[in-house]
Order: C-alpha cells, then sequence, then structure tokens
C-alpha cells in the first residue's frame, strides 16, 4: 500500500484524465492521495475531489509563488479547513527561487498559514525553495514546532541539505521525497534519503511535475509514486513493503486519518 502525500489532481491535464489515473493507482497499489490546494480560488475543486472519492483528501492554501491571488486571512483558512475532507493547510512557505524584490508578503503569507494551523489543531505542507534559512525561523518565530504548540507537518518534495531536514524534523516535521530522488543528478538529495528515518518519511509525486525515472518526462500521477518509494527502498537496502507501510503510517498519523 502506498499513499502519495501530495498531488494536484484538480489541474486540468489531470482532471480531464480522472477516471484513467484512479485506475493507474490501483493498478499500481496506491490507495489514497492528498490533493493540494495552491490558491483559494481552486479550493472548491479540491474540495470536490475529497468529496467525491474517498481516498482522496483536501488541503486548503495559498502556495508562496503565486503573487496575484486572493490574499488568505486566518479566519478566511479556519472556516475552509472546518471540513472533515480537509487535513492540512498548505501549501505554504516560502519561494526565492523565481520571485524577486521585496518579499516581505510572502514571509506574511507564510505566518498566517502557520497562524491557522495552531488554530485549526490540523498540519502544514511546506514548501521551501532558496529560503530554507528564513523558512526555518518562521516555523519557529510562529511556534509551528510541536514542542512549541504547533502541530508540525510535512517539508514537501523535499531538495534542501541534510542540515535542513534534521532542523525540521527537530520541530517534529515529516521529509516528503518526490520524483526528483530518483534523478541521477539529484545524489545531494539522495545522501538526504538515505540518513532520514523511515520514521519520519512521506513519499509524493507533486503530480503533474515531476515524474520519477522511468516515466520522467511524462505527465506525472499518483500512480507513479511507487517509483519512488521501489527507488528509496533499494537506496536505503530495505524491502519495499517495510517503506510502504511505514510511509503509509506515517500520513495517517501526520493527517489523522484512517483508510
Amino acid at each position: 500500500m502506498y499513499i502519495d502525500s501530495h498531488c494536484h489532481l484538480n489541474f486540468p491535464e489531470l482532471r480531464e484524465r480522472l477516471p484513467e489515473i484512479l485506475e493507474r493507482m490501483r493498478e499500481n497499489g496506491v490507495t489514497h492521495a492528498l490533493c493540494v490546494c495552491v490558491e483559494l480560488p481552486e479550493f472548491p475543486s479540491v474540495l470536490q475531489l475529497a468529496e467525491q472519492f474517498p481516498h482522496l483528501y483536501a488541503s486548503v492554501g495559498v502556495h508562496p509563488d503565486y503573487a496575484d491571488t486572493p490574499e488568505p486571512t486566518v479566519e478566511q483558512l479556519l472556516a475552509l479547513a472546518d471540513h472533515p475532507r480537509v487535513v492540512a493547510i498548505g501549501e505554504t512557505g516560502l519561494d526565492y527561487y523565481r520571485l524577486e524584490g521585496d518579499l516581505e508578503w510572502q514571509r506574511e503569507r507564510f505566518r498566517t498559514h502557520i497562524r491557522a494551523s495552531r488554530a485549526s489543531r490540523k498540519p502544514l505542507i511546506i514548501h521551501t525553495r532558496a529560503a530554507s534559512a528564513d523558512t526555518l525561523r518562521l516555523m519557529k518565530e510562529e511556534g509551528a514546532g510541536i514542542a512549541d504548540g504547533g502541530v508540525g507537518g510535512v517539508m514537501h518534495c523535499f531538495t534542501e541539505s541534510l542540515e535542513v531536514a534534521q532542523a525540521a524534523m527537530e520541530l517534529g516535521f515529516y521529509i516528503s521525497f518526490s520524483g526528483i530522488v530518483t534523478f541521477k543528478s539529484a545524489r545531494d538529495l539522495q545522501a538526504v534519503a538515505l540518513a532520514v528515518p523511515l520514521e519520519r518519511m512521506l513519499i509524493e509525486t507533486d503530480a503533474p511535475y515531476l515524474a520519477p525515472v522511468p516515466m520522467r518526462g511524462k505527465t506525472n500521477e499518483p500512480g507513479f509514486v511507487r517509483y519512488t518509494a521501489e527507488f528509496i527502498a533499494r537506496l536505503k537496502g530495505v524491502p519495499v513493503e517495510q517503506l510502504a507501510r511505514q510511509t503509509s503510517e506515517n500520513f495517517c498519523r501526520l493527517f489523522g486519518v484512517t483508510p
């Protein structure tokens, strides 16, 4: 049993082929998936999937890359998260890779999500790119960590250093690996995956992006998460069944769900 902890099934390139994609999930032993929201106007389409299919879950949040989109308030996020099919706040975080200039609005948006997570008691889905120091700083300042009264969460599509992973795990966060870890060029990330304990690991596709080897170059989908699982299992020298079982248990524990 595999669980895709992060995908975007409401995006057009996947939604238009949904029956086929759900069937391929079943064929590949992917029993559940978390459909992640990236801006408030699309939240209804994310929630609709989770309401329609019992093996799909939803989150609510605004991606740090989205500059021209309605800015969320804590109150809005709490209202939208108050639904049994919404299991997380995000994706949120910081991304300094594509955007330049004064990015204080990104940091304020991130703070808003952390505060909504603490108030709703639903975990955070954190995206960080070229911004790990500020990401960890704000997580600590706003009390995202479990020891500080937060509920933790997951560092999704992780591509940072082992030091960043360790700092996040110390705050009670899980580390999620996408298909990037299977790329030949991802030696440093593979070393991180080798070091992260199975008990702190999730797997994901981030579909429709970042299809793993041997599907690289194709439109990614939840069924492909098995290839990432198989790669990490070989890397760590453990049976893939063990990795699948542990990452699925981690998912259920973090998001408070019972498959």
